[in-house]
């Protein structure tokens, strides 16, 4: 009786243990599964965020792409800022948003005392270059004077480009017209011992970063100035006339706040060209 109990209980027994092992193997192969789908399923939300991360990107990617292949070859992008600094201002337009920076410009100045000619390198001034031209095209500084001059030790420059300089006799408020857009300075002198040499060209501004406008001086000697004036060029034909207009002398009208005066000898500007 005890030896068939016995074996009852081991046929129970080892049923049992089957039962165990089964349930353990399929608890395993469930937990494999549940493994398995999960890695899917971080894998496809890893693969989500990554997208959403880096699309942004590939389209800032096209937007940069697209910016930069609306400037032509061979050209540059230009700004021209609205003049907010209390001046005179002719408005004349703003010139196009992009220049070319390569190849040369000419600047003819035709004034009362002879041809004043000018060279000046794209590559160097594209943008400043691109607003000349543009300002010569609307006969900006037709029938204006060169309003200003100062004669002094390292500083011998003649200032023109005032649209409202012109008429007979000179105003108070000489020197402070320009078109109705500002730039950017450009070219700026790496020579500190000789920024501005001899026939150069740079642009008039206010002191400020950003506030060149159409007024320029030309040195008729070596002028020592801080870097902050675009070297616009480099005159090749009538320096003669400026170191005349400086023997002349000035007015000393300007002495007291800006140096200088208008020139004694007068500069009319008939017409101002570039090509």
């Amino acid at each position: 009786m005890s030896s068939i109990k016995d074996k009852q209980r081991q046929a129970a027994r080892a049923r049992l243990e089957k039962e165990m092992a089964e349930r353990a193997e399929s608890a395993r192969k469930r937990r494999q599964r549940q493994t398995i789908i999960g890695s899917a399923i971080a894998v496809v939300v890893v693969a989500g965020v990554v997208f959403f991360i880096v699309n942004p990107f590939k389209d800032d990617d096209k937007k940069s792409t697209a910016a930069a292949s609306s400037v032509p070859a061979g050209s540059v992008a230009c700004t021209w800022t609205p003049d907010t600094g209390g001046g005179k201002t002719k408005d004349v337009g703003t010139p196009p948003a992009t220049a070319p920076n390569t190849g040369t410009a000419t600047m003819t100045m035709d004034t009362n005392l002879g041809k004043i000619v000018a060279n000046l390198d794209k590559a160097k001034v594209p943008c400043t270059a691109a607003s000349f031209s543009y300002l010569a095209s609307k006969k900006f500084w037709d029938n204006t004077k060169c309003h200003r001059m100062v004669n002094e030790a390292n500083f011998k420059v003649l200032q023109c480009g005032d649209p409202f300089a012109s008429g007979k006799g000179y105003r108070d408020t000489d020197g402070q017209g320009g078109p109705s857009y500002t730039m950017a300075e450009e070219n700026l002198p790496t020579d500190t011992n000789k920024p501005y040499p001899a026939g150069s060209i740079a642009m008039a501004n206010t002191g400020k970063a950003g506030s060149t406008g159409s007024q320029f001086f030309i040195c008729a000697e070596d002028t020592q100035l801080p870097a902050s004036y675009t070297l616009l060029g480099t005159v090749t034909t009538g320096l003669d006339i400026v170191k005349d207009v400086m023997k002349a002398g000035d007015d000393e009208a300007f002495k007291a706040s800006a140096g200088g005066g208008h020139p004694k000898k007068e500069v009319d500007i008939k017409a101002l060209t570039m090509s």
